[in-house]
Formats: structure tokens, sequence, C-alpha cells
């Protein structure tokens, strides 16, 4: 048995906007940092194999086009030129497993500092995840880091855990995700018949809040396009840099993290659906951008978090125009918590109504959680009664999938769940499905 005090857990939690590392039995992870990347291709420069080993990059040989790899918030807040910001999930899956191996590397050696070689292992992974990713992230953690044990965990289910519920339906809203999943969790297992997912996460809102923005005529200027001089002092001069060499991803990657911190601060679910009608008087709330101007935002406030309740709102935002495609086919969050409870056993609905727990980083958006109860109580049955759970904590909301890892993995009757090596040895990757259900 490799559990015990000795030796303590790793927990690993790679989302489609941050990756959380940290020890099993702490309260918070260790390591927080982006799960995109900066890369460069190195086709036409042929460097001798020696880079510096605190910047961050891993040089891969294995590719075909050589591609030097920037990884962690430093890393990428440092413009450099032809750089291209990659993300390594697509839809909630692994793309990109170069990628993944790099951002894992960099949680272990640079960001918690630990030998892989002796700490069990504990991943978060998404609901939807195949035989065939879960094969990969096995083979990878054994083969290549060589770990002494392992075990794959549903977001859904560690969500429910950090609550200290077995049963529950999790509402998971990531910061970027690109999507929200709901699903049900009943004595820790998913019920993967009914699970519902939706394409408007994080990134999405964050996207129709800057689109709005630009239409009526504020553009976000990127960290690195201007400097503050100071001339006296508490009084700035904005100087504009222009660096040609700027991929667009790189610009959009700057543009989002403001646009998604204004999403943050500013913005709140309404109590009732929005129209333009009543929400054209609302006060304005003015927000400091980084180079000095202040914006005033009236009703985006509340419109852009609306469009998780009533996802046609995006079509009316100019630029977004190439969602409607996709609207008709997209329910807003209440529809889809009520469809997934449905598909669910009779039994358990009851219990499913009376805990929906919200998680992921759009989750804390300011009265969400009002909100929903709210449009579920007037959509559910009678005998229902509806109770939407939220930790009152901004960093438990954020980080509840990596706090049920964290719980998970310290507690003593878990510890012979773990797929071991001499398992993995014996049995090869395909017995992962038999050991992580």
């Amino acid at each position: 048995m490799y559990g015990g005090d000795e030796v303590s857990a790793i927990v690993v939690d790679l989302g489609s906007h941050t990756c959380k590392a940290g020890y099993a039995g702490e309260d918070a992870p260790k390591a927080v940092f982006p799960s995109v990347i900066g890369s460069i291709d190195q086709m036409e420069v042929d460097e001798p194999d020696n880079p510096d080993k605190n910047s961050g990059s891993v040089p891969d040989s294995k590719s075909k086009a050589k591609r030097k790899l920037y990884v962690g918030s430093q890393a990428l807040g440092f413009r450099r030129d032809h750089v291209e910001v990659l993300s390594p999930i697509k839809d909630g899956i692994v793309a990109d497993w170069e990628i993944v191996e790099s951002i894992w590397d960099h949680a272990f050696k640079e960001c918690l500092l630990i030998d892989p070689k002796e700490h069990p292992m504990l991943l978060a992974e998404p609901c939807a995840n195949s035989q065939q990713q879960r094969e990969k992230s096995a083979e990878i953690m054994f083969e290549k880091y060589q770990v002494p044990a392992l075990f794959l965990a549903k977001n859904a289910v560690l969500t429910a855990f950090a609550s200290g519920r077995a049963t529950s339906l999790v509402v998971d809203s990531g910061i970027s995700g690109g999507s929200t999943t709901v699903a049900p969790v009943h004595d820790g297992y998913v019920l993967q018949k009914a699970v519902a997912t939706s394409p408007i996460g994080g990134e999405f809102l964050t996207d129709c809040l800057m689109k709005s923005l630009e239409s009526k005529g504020l553009t976000i200027k990127p960290r690195y396009a201007f400097r503050r001089k100071e001339m006296r002092p508490g009084e700035f001069q904005t100087v504009d840099l222009d660096f040609p060499n700027t991929t667009e991803s790189y610009k959009l990657y700057c543009q989002r993290v403001i646009a998604s911190d204004i999403k943050e601060c500013v913005c709140r679910a309404p109590d009732t659906p929005y129209d333009d009608s009543s929400y054209s008087n609302i006060p304005m709330t003015s927000y400091e951008l980084p180079d000095g101007q202040t914006i005033e935002i009236g009703a985006d406030r509340f419109k852009t978090p609306d469009i998780l309740f009533n996802p046609s709102l995006a079509q009316t935002i100019p630029g977004m125009e190439n969602f409607a495609e996709t609207a008709p086919s997209v329910c807003g969050l209440p529809q889809m918590v009520l469809e997934s409870i449905n598909k669910c056993d009779v039994d358990i609905r009851r219990e499913l109504f009376s805990s929906i727990l919200l998680a992921g980083g759009t989750a804390s958006m300011q009265q969400l959680k009002e909100r929903l109860e709210k449009d579920l109580l007037e959509e559910s049955p009678q005998a229902a009664r509806v109770k939407v759970l939220a930790s009152g904590n901004a960093t438990e909301r954020r980080f509840s999938v990596w706090i049920g890892g964290s719980i998970l993995a310290s507690l003593g009757s878990f510890q012979q769940m773990w797929f071991s090596k001499s398992e993995f040895e014996e049995h090869g990757a395909s017995y992962v499905q038999r050991k992580c259900p």
C-alpha cells in the first residue's frame, strides 16, 4: 500500500482555462497557471539544444516541425514575436498531447518542485472523456513520469465531494471552458446518459462582452501595446507601442484576459429575463482599463450573463452572428437542468432537485444562484423542493474540482482504489477502465 501519511498524493485538474495542481489534503492548489501555452515554430532557426532552464520552455525533439513552447503565466505574459497561443483542449477533450505534457512538466518541475516518481497522481477528467483519452493519460503518467499510482476521477464527482455530498446535480460552467456541463452524480458515480452540455461557457460570454463593447467604439488595448509614463505624481501619459510581429492569437489572448476581468467585476445575472426597454436607463458602472481610460458599462452588465439563460440573446450582439446556426439547438441553463434531471431515475429526482451545485469560474457570477433558483422554481414540478447551492467562498467555487480531488485522495478508505504501476505493467493501460469507473 502506498497511501498513508508519508507520501502525499498530487492532485492535478487541467481545465480549459487554468491548470490547478497541488498536494492532496491542502485546502487550495499550490500552482494555478493558464492551460494555454505560447508556441514558436522553429523550422528556420536551427539552434543547439540548450534552452535556458528557467524560461519555462520545453523544447521538443519528437515533433516534426520543432516548436518551442512557453508555459506558465510569466512566460505567456512576456510578449515575443511570432508567438501563437495554443490550447491543448478542444470541446473539453485533449487534442494536443505534446502541449499537455509540457503543462504537466511545468506543474511538477517548476511549480511544485517534485519528482513525479515519488507521488501518486489524481487527475481530474471531464465527464465526456473517452476510453482512448484515459488510456493515453495512463500511458504518459506511468511511462514518461513513472508515477507509483494513478487515479482518474470525473470533474462532477469531485465537485460533489468538495461540498460533502455523494448525490447531487453538478452545474459546471468554466471560466473559459467554452462549455457548460450539467451532470447528475449518484453515490459518487456520474450518470452518463443524463449529462447535458451546452457550448456557452465563460469564454463565450467574454467574447460577447468584448464584441458588444467594440460595437460601442470601445476597444480593449492589450497590456503590451502601450507604456504609461508618470508625468506628475498621479498623472500618467500613455505612449502607444507598435509590434507588427505579434500574432492575432496572442493579441486576442491578452484582450480576453482583460475582458474576462471586466466581466467578473461588473457583470451580474438579472433578476428577470433581460429586455432592452427595461434595462435601457439602468445606472452605469465604471471600470478603469489598464491603459488608464475609464469605460462606463450599462445594460451590457446584465445582458452578457443573461445569455446563459437565454442563448438567443447572443444573436443581437453585433459580431456574434456566426452563432446563429447553432443557436436554435442550444438550451438555457434551467432547461438543461430540467432535461438532465428528467433523464434520471424517478427515485432520485427529488434528491437532485434539492442539491443543485454550481461550480467553475462562471458560476461565481453575482446573483447567478438566485436567478437559477427562481427560474427552476417556476418550471419544476410542484412537489420538488428546489435548492441551488454554491459555496459562499469564491476560491472554493473556482477550485471546487481540485478541492474535491484533494479531499478524495487524502481519505484513508480511498487508498485501496489507486491504479498502481504494477497493475499497469501486468494488465496494460486498458485496465484503467476497471479501476477508475
